[in-house]
């Protein structure tokens, strides 16, 4: 059936009623609120310390180890860190470093940092080397292989996205070519974001809550935990194999156990919230310890180690080799004193961890993290 003018005229004028609607909601629309700017996620390559240490772990994140060349004397040295720092900055404002070859790739507000450190060797050029800065002995269950281990200079890069760090370290390695060439390189990631967008202890590939422990930075605790007299700190670099096969085979109690904390929050097992304090004292009613003797939390426990702390960090990392694959934590480790606050840890870990059954340390290496410094100077300046 034909409409009727008069359902014509309807349809017509529906019609334009639903455009008038239409466009007094584009109108509405025009007129909401401008969006928030983002929140700048630039970190100042400035400061009294190198700013990467203090940093919330990144999420993409790539350390370099070098090999000084025979002729790279202390002179040479210095001329490295100017070209460093020059990148460091440059990199770090989202700019292109100088003599870059693809300058687009370098964007601003991905939180790039980059931490450099002397190996053992760089000291035996200035003649002054921190005291316990030594290569770490092997623990019993090490079994280090070169390819992760030692170096006379190290290069951390660490970005929100993985782009951003592979460009920069590309730009280093290649200021570096006449000074150094590349020992190992080690790639991971990490996740301290929450689903609600806040800041969160991040996780390893075991499940576990990783790093409650650590002193908060800025604190009086921290800084006499982190920072030698002249503003720097060292780093232990820990590469460990986690055998996630064998971890799989244990109940969820067993995991707990193991760990002395809940999984789930990374409260301690005497606990509700992850940052409770652990009762070592706390028995079940069976008489056994709630947190057990050889459980990893106890062992690593500042009350267990005369005091002792350090401030870690970490970074997850999957290595592939054709059809079998590789997974573990790069473990990062800052202290003031290797030998005083690291070590003793170190050696009571190895003798009792439970977790020793399921982790395998493959890398091992030491590294002095000189002060930072401010506009017009460099980094090493003190010491070169």
């Amino acid at each position: 059936m034909k409409p009727s003018r008069r359902q014509l005229f309807g349809y017509a004028g529906a019609a334009a009623a639903g455009a008038a609607v239409t466009g007094s909601a584009v109108v509405a629309l025009d007129k909401e609120p401008p969006a928030s700017p983002p929140v700048s996620r630039l970190i100042s390559p400035y400061g009294d310390h190198q700013p990467g240490i203090v940093a919330t772990s990144p999420r993409h994140g790539e350390l370099v180890a070098f090999t000084l060349l025979p002729g790279t004397d202390k002179a040479a040295l210095a001329r490295l860190m100017r070209l460093w720092s020059a990148d460091i900055v440059a990199l770090g404002n989202g700019r292109a470093a100088p003599g870059d070859t693809a300058p687009e790739l370098a964007v601003a507000n991905v939180a790039l940092t980059t931490t450099v450190g002397f190996g053992p060797r760089v000291f035996a050029l200035t003649g002054s080397k921190p005291a316990g800065l030594d290569d770490l002995p092997v623990m019993r269950h090490d079994r280090l292989q070169p390819a992760w281990s030692g170096g006379d200079l190290l290069i951390l890069v660490g970005a929100d996205d993985e782009l951003s760090v592979v460009h920069a370290v590309r730009r280093l390695v290649a200021d570096a070519k006449p000074f150094a060439t590349p020992a190992w390189r080690q790639t991971g990631f990490w996740n301290s974001t929450g689903p609600d967008g806040q800041p969160v202890t991040g996780r390893n590939l075991f499940g576990q809550v990783d790093g409650t422990g650590n002193p908060v930075v800025g604190t009086p605790e921290f800084n006499e935990t982190v920072w030698s007299p002249d503003g720097g700190t060292t780093l232990v670099v820990r590469r460990i194999k986690l055998n996630l096969d064998t971890w799989d085979e244990l109940t969820r109690s067993e995991q707990e156990r193991a760990i002395g904390r809940k999984l789930s929050t990374g409260a301690p097992l005497t606990g509700t919230a992850e940052h409770d304090e652990l009762d070592l004292e706390a028995r079940a009613a069976d008489g056994h310890q709630l947190i057990a003797a050889n459980a990893h939390a106890r062992l690593s426990h500042h009350s267990e180690n005369d005091g002792r702390r350090i401030f870690r960090k970490g970074l997850n990392y999957v290595h592939d080799t054709g059809t079998n694959r590789e997974s573990g934590l790069i473990f990062l480790s800052y202290q003031a004193d290797v030998a005083g606050q690291f070590l003793p840890l170190l050696t009571r870990l190895d003798a009792a961890d439970a977790l020793n059954e399921w982790t395998t340390t493959i890398g091992s290496a030491v590294f002095a993290i000189p002060p930072g410094f401010q506009p017009g100077g460099w980094i090493g300046q003190h010491l070169l």
